[in-house]
């Protein structure tokens, strides 16, 4: 997709690959594979899915310097290996370099986790010195 701004090196296997994206408002996907199982009947840790929906919300700002502050999810149902998973993310706040996003994830017509996430757009990468 190449109106994405943002996280260009992201694993899409992992993460999720980017899908709608408008102004403030983004999807990213992937289908749960076998490595994202945290045990031998085919649960998919969450730790993935949290992941999807940061990289949803990440995508939703679009700005190469935007940083996850904090986030309030919950997980309301079990993905399973095997199971497509599309996360949702909206800005529904701007404030100067803060951005407060809602977040879903779905698995068909089932919510499987829901919140809210808050990003910042910072001035430099995270990692520069000074």
């Amino acid at each position: 997709m190449s109106d994405v701004r943002t996280h260009l090196g992201i694993s899409h296997r992992l993460c999720g690959a980017p899908g709608q994206l408008s102004a403030g408002e983004a999807t990213a996907s992937f289908v749960a594979s076998a490595e994202m199982a945290a045990d031998d009947r085919g649960l998919v840790h969450g730790g993935f899915v949290f992941g999807l929906a940061d990289h949803a919300a990440m995508l939703a700002v679009n700005d190469p310097l935007v940083v996850l502050g904090s986030s309030e999810v919950r997980f309301v149902a079990p993905v399973r290996v095997g199971d497509e998973v599309v996360a949702h993310a909206a800005v529904v706040e701007a404030k100067g370099k803060k951005r407060v996003l809602s977040v879903s994830a779905r698995v068909g017509d089932r919510e499987v986790l829901a919140g809210s996430m808050t990003a910042f757009v910072l001035d430099r990468h995270v990692l520069d010195e000074g």
